[in-house]
C-alpha cells in the first residue's frame, strides 16, 4: 500500500524564497483554472478538463501579466490542475461541495512534485530549481529500498515547513490476538473500554485557552496589514498549533494500543457534523477530537488486518441493561449512573454503552450483518420479544 511519512526541515533563505514563489504560483493557476471552468460552464454548459486548462496554462506563461509562472517549476503547476480536476470529480459524484478559490492567508500552502522534479539518494532530498538538498530532520526511517513517488512540501500558519514523501510499503504485522473490545467515546472520559478501562479525556484546547485568549487579543489590537499584525497571526496559529500537537500525538498513542492489543474492536457511528451543531457542546466536541479517533481505528484495522465494526448510531447502547437487556424510557446526558428497574443492576453510563456495542458488534461477526440480540423492553412489560425498529450494524469501514 502507499505511504506517506511526513518530516520537518528547515529550509535556508533561496530554498524559502523559491517554495513560497512556488506556493504563490501554485494558488494562482489554480484560481485562474477554477474561474476559466466555472465561466465556461456559466456561460455556454461547456464542460472544460485537465487537458485544455493544461493548455490554458501553456498560454498563460506566454503573456506579459503572468509570465512569472514560468520562472518556478513547472510540475507543482501541473500538479494542482490534477487536483482541481480531482475535486471537480468529487463534486460531480456528489462527495464534495463544488471547488472554491484558494486564499492567500485561508489556504494550507503546498506545492507537491512527482518523480521527474526532485532528487532522493542517500536520504538526501532535492527539489527542481534548487541547488542544495534540504535540511530534513529524519525522524524515522523510510522502508527499506523505498523510493518516494511524489514529495509534497507544506508550509503550515504557524510558519514550519514539512515535506510528505510518499512511498509504496507494507506495515510490519502487530503480534495476534482474538481480543476483542467495545468503544464508548465521551467527553468526560475520551473512551470507555467494555472491560471497565476508561481514558481521561486530556481536553488540550482548555488547557491553553487563556494562552490562546491573550493571543488572540493582542493581534485584534494590531493594525490591519501592518507587519506587527502579521507576526500576532503567527502567535496565534503557534498556539493552535500547538494544541492541534498534541491531540493528535494523545490520539495516535491510544488508536495504536487499541488495535495492538485487539482483534476486533466496535464503535458507534456517531454523527459528529450534526452535534457540532449544539453550540453548547461544540467547543468540548471538537477538542476531543471524536472523527480524528475514528479516522484513525479505521485505517490502523485496514493496515494490520483488525476488524472494525460499527453499530448504527440509533442503537440504543446507553438506554439498555447489559444485564437483562431491558431499554430504560429516557436517559439525560447528566445521569452517569443508573439502575435497572427490570433487574436492580447498577450501571455506569459510559461502561455499559461499551458492553451493549461489543455484544452487538460480536452478533454480527457471528450471525451477519443483518441480526442483532433482540431482548424484551421494560418499556413494554408483557409483550413478545420484538424486532428492533432501528437500522442493523454494519460491518468493515463505514462509507464517508
Amino acid at each position: 500500500m502507499k505511504r506517506a511519512f511526513k518530516y520537518r526541515f528547515y529550509p535556508n533563505d533561496a530554498q524559502a524564497a523559491e517554495l513560497s514563489r512556488t506556493f504563490g504560483c501554485v494558488r494562482k493557476v489554480y484560481n485562474l483554472a477554477l474561474a476559466a471552468r466555472s465561466e465556461a460552464w456559466a456561460t455556454g454548459q461547456e464542460h472544460v478538463g485537465f487537458g485544455q486548462t493544461s493548455a490554458m496554462l501553456t498560454a498563460w506563461k506566454k503573456t506579459e501579466e503572468l509570465a512569472f509562472l514560468a520562472e518556478v517549476s513547472s510540475v507543482p503547476l501541473q500538479q494542482t490542475l490534477r487536483h482541481l480536476q480531482a475535486a471537480f470529480v468529487g463534486f460531480w459524484a456528489k462527495r464534495a461541495k463544488h471547488p472554491r478559490f484558494k486564499s492567500k492567508r485561508r489556504s494550507r500552502a503546498s506545492a507537491e512534485y512527482t518523480r521527474s522534479a526532485f532528487r532522493y539518494t542517500d536520504s538526501r532530498l532535492t527539489l527542481a530549481k534548487m541547488a542544495e538538498p534540504l535540511d530534513v530532520v529524519w525522524s524515522r526511517p523510510l522502508p527499506t529500498g523505498a523510493m518516494p513517488s511524489t514529495v509534497t512540501v507544506s508550509r503550515d500558519p504557524a510558519g514550519r515547513w514539512f515535506v510528505s514523501l510518499l512511498c509504496e510499503d507494507t506495515p510490519a504485522p502487530m503480534p495476534g490476538t482474538t481480543n476483542a473490545i467495545g468503544i464508548d467515546v465521551g467527553l468526560t472520559s475520551l473512551v470507555t473500554l467494555s472491560n471497565g478501562e476508561k481514558t481521561q479525556n486530556p481536553r488540550h484546547e482548555r488547557r491553553d485557552r487563556k494562552r490562546l485568549a491573550r493571543a488572540q487579543r493582542a493581534l485584534s489590537r494590531k493594525e490591519k496589514g501592518s507587519n506587527n499584525r502579521a507576526k500576532a497571526r503567527t502567535r496565534v496559529a503557534r498556539v493552535h498549533a500547538r494544541i492541534t500537537d498534541r491531540r493528535r500525538d494523545h490520539l495516535h498513542k491510544l488508536t495504536t494500543r487499541l488495535v495492538r492489543e485487539n482483534q476486533t474492536l466496535v464503535i458507534e457511528d456517531l454523527a459528529v457534523h450534526g452535534l457540532l451543531g449544539n453550540h453548547r457542546l461544540a467547543r468540548a466536541l471538537g477538542d476531543a477530537g471524536w472523527r480524528e479517533l475514528r479516522r484513525m481505528l479505521e485505517y490502523k484495522a485496514a493496515w494490520y488486518g483488525r476488524e472494525l465494526i460499527t453499530v448504527d448510531r440509533w442503537f440504543p447502547s446507553t438506554k439498555r441493561c447489559s444485564a437483562c437487556g431491558a431499554v430504560a424510557d429516557a436517559m439525560p446526558l447528566d445521569v452517569r449512573e443508573w439502575t435497572c428497574v427490570n433487574c436492580g443492576t447498577t450501571h455506569d453510563r459510559d461502561g455499559n454503552a461499551a458492553i451493549n456495542l461489543l455484544a452487538a458488534g460480536l452478533a454480527v461477526t457471528a450471525c451477519g450483518a443483518d441480526v442483532r440480540p433482540q431482548r424484551e423492553s421494560s418499556s413494554r412489560p408483557g409483550r413478545s420479544v420484538a424486532k428492533q425498529e432501528t437500522p442493523p450494524a454494519r460491518v468493515g469501514t463505514p462509507s464517508r
